[in-house]
C-alpha cells in the first residue's frame, strides 16, 4: 500500500512539474525532482538519474540520504561504479 501511494505521489508530482514548466506560477523543476525521488526505488531510469545528480552535486548527498530513509527507500544507493 505504501508503494502504491509513493507511485501515485511520484507520478502526480511529475505531472505537476511538467505543467509547471509552462505555467509561470508553479516551480516545475522542483516537482519533477520530487517525482524522480519518489519513483527512484522502483524505476531504474529515475534511480540512475538521482544517482547522477548525487555524484554531480556532492553537497546534496546528505539530504538525499535523509529523504531515502524517511520515505522508505529500501536500498541505499552506492556511490561509484558497480562491482
Amino acid at each position: 500500500m505504501k508503494g502504491l501511494l509513493r507511485h501515485l505521489a511520484g507520478w502526480a508530482s511529475l505531472l505537476i512539474g511538467v505543467v509547471g514548466l509552462v505555467a509561470p506560477i508553479i516551480p516545475g523543476w522542483l516537482f519533477i525532482a520530487l517525482g524522480a525521488l519518489l519513483l527512484s526505488p522502483d524505476l531504474p531510469f529515475f534511480a540512475r538519474l538521482v544517482d547522477r545528480v548525487e555524484r554531480r552535486f556532492p553537497a546534496l548527498q546528505g539530504a538525499l540520504r535523509r529523504f531515502r530513509r524517511r520515505f522508505g527507500h529500501h536500498l541505499e544507493r552506492r556511490s561509484g561504479p558497480p562491482s
